[in-house]
């Protein structure tokens, strides 16, 4: 019984290293390409994302009073995040191409 077991285990092992390498490369999506189809339209609320950084800087004042000084900086680099964003979000905006045909 425990051969038999390790001989399907080996044969199973072997047979996904073949199915594996018979795949050619080009078959399988690049990493950046699954990431952005995946997704889908982004959209951006800025007021939202603008409160966020507000109460997150708050946050950070907080704990900094209270001696918290790594989580603090952990809310300011939240923040700094959802800054970014913001920004990134503001420049597509400024950048996009008008409608087509106007």
């Amino acid at each position: 019984m425990l051969r038999r077991f390790a001989t399907l285990a080996v044969s199973a092992a072997i047979a996904g290293g073949v199915l594996f390498s018979a795949v050619p490369a080009q078959a399988a999506p690049a990493a950046d390409q699954a990431g952005v189809s995946a997704r889908g339209p982004i959209t951006c609320n800025i007021p939202k994302m603008r409160q966020q950084v507000a109460n997150l800087k708050s946050k950070a004042a907080k704990l900094d009073a209270l001696g918290y000084h790594k989580s603090a900086a952990k809310e300011r680099a939240k923040a700094r995040a959802i800054q970014a964003k913001i920004k990134q979000c503001q420049d597509a905006d400024d950048n996009a191409p008008g409608p087509i045909g106007g």
